[in-house]
């Protein structure tokens, strides 16, 4: 029985629902939250650094944003860079921005729903693709019986299962937070 082989695959769809989490983290939902502007990448003295830190990223009501940078020659860096990725138009108070989001309309919830499908199938395929890769580990193993393979397999599968779970109830909490419900 080969243990590491299953470690692996384990570790790896850890990884891969990780990042799905922080990647639907920055979907909005109507609700202002520090996720959407965080990993904003600002071109910052010839490098591109997320917006995080640059500054201190607050939400003081429930449908605004608040951004203290540390240094006041970023601010129309980080003006520039939240236009460009949000479409939204910050105001400038000194070296604070403020964004004030529009409520959502029904059709930029819908969309927001096809973004979030896309972002889920493809988190989907990731797991999957791990456990292509560990199940070709798993059969070319040398010197194993069938009963070892298949048990291996099976053990694989219901790791598979319980991490595409996982997504699906992330996508499904995701979906009800941008609908509103």
């Amino acid at each position: 029985m080969n243990e590491g082989l299953l470690n692996q695959a384990q570790e790896q769809m850890q990884k891969a629902v990780a990042y799905f989490k922080n990647e639907i983290a920055g979907l909005r939902t109507g609700r202002a939250s520090t996720a959407l502007v965080e990993e904003i990448k600002v071109e910052y003295y010839g490098s591109k650094v997320p917006l995080k830190q640059l500054s201190n990223v607050s939400i003081p009501e429930a449908n605004q944003i608040l951004i203290q940078l540390w240094d006041s020659n970023a601010v129309p860096l980080v003006e520039k860079a939240i236009s460009e990725a949000l479409g939204l138009n910050p105001q400038r108070q000194g070296n604070t921005i403020r964004i004030n989001l529009p409520p959502l309309t029904q059709e930029r919830r819908k969309e927001l729903v096809k973004m979030l499908n896309k972002m889920t199938e493809e988190a989907r395929v990731a797991v999957r693709n791990i456990r292509k890769d560990i199940k070709s580990a798993i059969e070319s193993r040398e010197g194993v019986s069938q009963d070892e393979v298949k048990r291996d397999l099976d053990k694989l599968q219901k790791l598979t299962d319980k991490f595409i779970e996982e997504i699906n109830a992330l996508s499904q909490a995701k979906e009800r937070e941008i609908m509103g419900g």
